[in-house]
């Protein structure tokens, strides 16, 4: 069985060193415990979520929510480069969780909340602090399950306004439309930096707001011959940039 990853608070794994012994309790330790039901001998991998993981085994139980862990092995994954950035407009329903999950399954860096002008759905008040919560816990969940060291950042949500400076920031910066004129296959990328993807809503992205983009330096980019949802997209266009920029390899 592949080994589980449960996230710890980072100053565990700074005190742990190349080996020894680590306590995971709380809501994580309760899942490996009463969910995982996790027994000594087996294999576990802890993470800060920001690149640092130990790997060692369960040398105890205690309980219903207190793991001890020998750890064998600390490893120090470095920041990935290029990095990737997906900038996510706000679908119906759930599939925007769908959309967090598989980018971060794939390896998307950073996804961008944005409320383009054709979103049906809008983030306001409580309802929009719910439903950003939503995303950075189904991509935790997912990090964990597709067992990342660094955990995808999911930033707060952006206007039209502030995703321009984004663009405008980025090595290279472009938008999936299905009527862009390159096809994202064979832009040319930075061999280092920051590549940022933006994803429509299903309504499509508005001309001002493609017009927008394009004085910043991003043009539009078809991915295929066929029309994906805004909730595939990202995830198709990402594993696209991760095998050209090697990060497939």
């Amino acid at each position: 069985m592949t080994a589980p990853v449960f996230l710890v608070d980072p100053g565990l794994l700074d005190s742990s060193g190349p080996s020894g012994r680590l306590t995971l309790d709380g809501p994580e330790g309760r899942h490996a415990v009463s969910v995982r039901r996790l027994r000594e001998g087996e294999e576990i991998v802890l993470t800060d979520g920001a690149g640092r993981g130990a790997y060692g085994v369960v040398a105890g139980v205690v309980g219903k929510d207190v793991l001890n862990v020998e750890v064998s092995a600390v490893r120090d994954e470095p920041a990935p480069d290029p990095r990737i950035t997906v900038v996510q407009a706000l679908p119906k329903g759930d599939r925007g969780e769908l959309a967090v999950e598989t980018m971060t399954e794939a390896g998307v860096d950073v996804i961008v909340p944005w409320a383009a002008a054709r979103c049906v759905t809008q983030w306001r008040g409580d309802r929009g602090a719910k439903s950003l919560a939503k995303w950075r816990a189904t991509a935790r969940e997912a990090a964990k399950q597709s067992r990342r060291l660094r955990f995808p950042e999911v930033t707060e949500p952006v206007t039209t306004r502030q995703l321009a400076g984004l663009l405008g920031a980025a090595d290279f910066a472009g938008v999936l439309h299905e009527e862009g004129a390159t096809p994202l296959a064979t832009a040319p990328l930075p061999a280092a930096g920051s590549l940022v993807l933006v994803v429509g809503p299903e309504g499509g992205v508005a001309p001002e707001e493609l017009a927008a983009f394009a004085e910043t330096g991003a043009p539009p980019y078809r991915l295929g011959p066929t029309v994906l949802r805004t909730s595939t997209a990202g995830v198709a266009a990402a594993a696209l940039l991760l095998t050209r920029t090697g990060r497939w390899a």
